[in-house]
């Protein structure tokens, strides 16, 4: 007669190394909410770390980025090379804010050179928290994997009704153009609803891109910056 009893496999069994990477997490939170705290209102820009300075989509994220910064936020990045690095600088070119949210990596990740201020993060889940708590829209360029991963965790959240819905903008329909056709596929077979479509912009259009982040602008009741009270006994520097 065989055993009834399920005989369960052995995982991780120390408390001790939990206390530990919990404690490790929150030191990563709060560095990275000192670091970022006066970032001020960002609009984050994914894409690959890849394409070189002479490539359209590193040109085109430049023009894009600066666009936004003219807007007034701040834009943020994984402070990388590439199309992280095209943003930064199309910032950095009007006179905007320019700021890096950075994955330590087992490869070294240099930040690039037109940032304000970075940090680097241990934890792409504790990253992921940081941009989501300081963005109010994503812009999604050509990328990979990790590219595709912030943009679906941020879609299902607003999805969810976990987070508030600020734009989501998927740039480059060429490039993009499998992924609109398996969501497309998802909305026919019944997974995801018809108002889910509504949820990003896909766009070639800088102007229309900027156009649809503007509109953040009032729907957030963001106002132009004003001087932010700094602590001493928080360290906190002007």
């Amino acid at each position: 007669m065989p055993n009834s009893e399920i005989k369960f496999l052995d995982g991780p069994q120390s408390r001790w190394k939990d206390l530990k990477f919990s404690l490790n997490v929150l030191v990563e939170f709060i560095k990275g909410f000192r670091a970022l705290h006066f970032a001020g209102p960002c609009v984050t820009i994914f894409g690959s770390a890849r394409f070189k300075s002479d490539h359209p989509y590193y040109q085109k994220t430049e023009e894009l980025a600066g666009a936004i910064a003219r807007l007034g936020f701040t834009i943020m990045t994984g402070g990388g090379p590439g199309i992280m690095e095209a943003a930064n600088k199309g910032a950095k070119g009007v006179g905007g804010r320019s700021v890096g949210c950075n994955i330590v990596l087992p490869f070294e990740q240099n930040p690039n050179p037109y940032l304000d201020k970075w940090v680097n993060i241990k934890y792409f889940f504790v990253r992921k928290t940081l941009l989501i708590k300081y963005s109010y829209a994503f812009v999604v360029m050509p990328g990979g994997f990790g590219t595709l991963d912030e943009y679906f965790e941020a879609l299902t959240l607003i999805q969810t009704r976990m987070l508030s819905e600020f734009p989501i903008i998927i740039f480059d329909k060429a490039y993009h153009h499998d992924m609109i056709e398996h969501i497309e596929m998802m909305k026919k077979k019944g997974t995801i609803s018809a108002e889910d479509l509504n949820l990003c912009l896909f766009t070639d259009s800088v102007d229309e891109a900027v156009k649809h982040i503007e509109n953040a602008i009032t729907k957030f009741g963001l106002k132009h910056e004003r001087p932010k009270k700094r602590f001493w006994w928080l360290f906190e520097s002007r």
